[in-house]
C-alpha cells in the first residue's frame, strides 16, 4: 500500500467483499491458526455500565497472510430503536513491519459476513454431502447473512426456522424464497427432527435445542454465544457430538462449549480445531451417523482477514480514501 492511511467506510465493505470472498479469507485463517502461523491477543470484552453495552477489542496476528490489527467495538441492544444494527465495530490494520497504522475499515458489514463465512466453512468441512434442509435457529440481523452463506455449500431444498420473536421470521422467509429454497416455520423439536444442517445464531443464555431432538448424522453450528454465560444448546449434545471449534481456548471459556467444560463433562482435548479438518490433519466427518457440532466462538484473525481484502479490493478499485494521518 502507498503512504497514507486507508479508509473503507461500511458501503464500500459491502460492495468489495463478498460472502465467497469472506469464506476464502476465513478458511485460509483458520488454517494458519491450526499450523501455529497466526494466532489472536486475548480478548478484552467490558460491560461499561451505560447504555445496556458490551465494548471490547479482538486482536491478533497472521504471520503467513503478514496482517496485524485489531477490531474495536461491541453490542448495543437499544441501536434497533435507533434504526442502527445493535453490533458495532471498526477494525484497525497495521503494518507489521514498522507499526504504522495502514488502514481504517468498516466493521459491522464485515463482521456479519465473517461470522457466516465462519458457520459455512464447517458445512463444507462437517456437513454431509446430501444435506437437504437447513434449520435456522434466530432471525436477527445476522441469520440473513447466515442462510446466503450456508446456501452456497450444499444443495439445500428447504428451509425450517423457528425465532423467540416468531414476528421476525418473514425476513428470512423472504431470503428462502429469493434462493429458490422452501421455507416452514416450525417448533425448535420439529426443527431438530427436519433439519440435516443447523446455524444458531442468538443472544440467549438457555438452551434452545436439545439432545433427544437432534437427529443423526446432523451438523450444527452454534455461532450466538461469545460471552461468558451465553448458551443456546444443551451441553449434553456437546458431550455426544464430535466438537470442532475456530479456537479451542474461547470455545472453553465464552463458547457454547464452556457449560460441558465447566461440568466436568467434555475437556479441552476432546475438541479440534477446524483448522485441522481444513489443513488434512484431522478426517472431520467419519460417518453418516456422526453428529458434528461447530463452535463458532469469533477471533479477531476472522476480522483482520477479510478487512484486509477490503482494503485491497477497495483500493484496487480506487473506492478507498487516503488521509495523511
Amino acid at each position: 500500500m502507498s503512504k497514507g492511511l486507508l479508509i473503507v467506510g461500511e458501503d464500500i465493505c459491502a460492495e468489495v467483499v463478498s460472502s465467497a470472498d469472506a469464506f476464502t479469507a476465513v478458511e485460509a485463517v483458520f488454517g494458519a491458526m491450526a499450523k501455529g502461523d497466526a494466532y489472536n491477543f486475548p480478548v478484552i470484552r467490558e460491560a461499561i455500565g451505560y447504555a445496556d453495552a458490551l465494548y471490547g477489542f479482538k486482536s491478533g496476528f497472521d504471520k503467513a497472510g503478514k496482517t496485524l490489527g485489531v477490531k474495536s467495538g461491541g453490542y448495543w441492544p437499544g441501536n434497533m430503536d435507533k434504526g442502527l444494527t445493535n453490533h458495532q465495530s471498526t477494525i484497525f490494520l497495521f503494518d507489521p513491519d514498522t507499526g504504522m497504522l495502514e488502514a481504517l475499515v468498516g466493521g459491522n458489514y464485515l463482521t456479519a459476513v465473517r461470522t457466516a463465512a465462519s458457520s459455512s466453512v464447517s458445512i463444507a468441512h462437517l456437513a454431509r454431502k446430501d444435506a437437504k434442509v437447513l434449520g435456522m435457529v434466530g432471525a436477527g440481523h445476522q441469520s440473513t447473512f447466515q442462510l446466503r452463506a450456508a446456501a452456497e455449500q450444499r444443495d439445500f431444498e428447504k428451509v425450517v426456522a423457528w425465532n423467540p420473536h416468531p414476528d421476525m421470521l418473514p425476513r428470512l422467509g423472504a431470503v428462502a424464497e429469493e434462493l429458490g429454497l422452501a421455507f416452514e416455520a416450525v417448533t425448535q423439536e420439529e426443527l431438530g427432527a427436519q433439519a440435516d444442517v443447523i446455524i444458531t445464531i442468538t443472544s440467549a443464555f438457555e438452551p434452545l435445542l436439545m439432545k433427544d431432538w437432534i437427529k443423526p448424522g446432523t451438523h450444527i453450528a452454534c455461532m450466538g454465544t461469545d460471552t461468558k454465560g451465553k448458551q443456546e444448546v444443551d451441553p449434553e449434545l456437546l458431550v455426544s457430538a464430535t466438537v470442532f471449534a475456530d479456537e479451542i481456548a474461547q470455545s472453553v471459556t465464552i463458547g457454547e462449549a464452556q457449560h460441558a467444560v465447566a461440568s466436568g463433562r467434555l475437556s479441552d482435548a476432546e475438541i479440534t480445531p477446524i483448522g485441522a479438518v481444513i489443513n488434512g490433519t484431522h478426517a472431520g466427518r467419519s460417518s453418516d451417523q456422526q453428529i458434528t457440532l461447530f463452535d463458532g466462538t469469533g477471533v479477531g484473525l476472522q476480522d483482520l482477514a477479510v478487512a484486509s481484502v477490503a482494503a485491497r479490493e477497495a483500493e484496487s478499485r480506487g473506492k478507498a480514501t487516503r488521509i495523511a494521518l
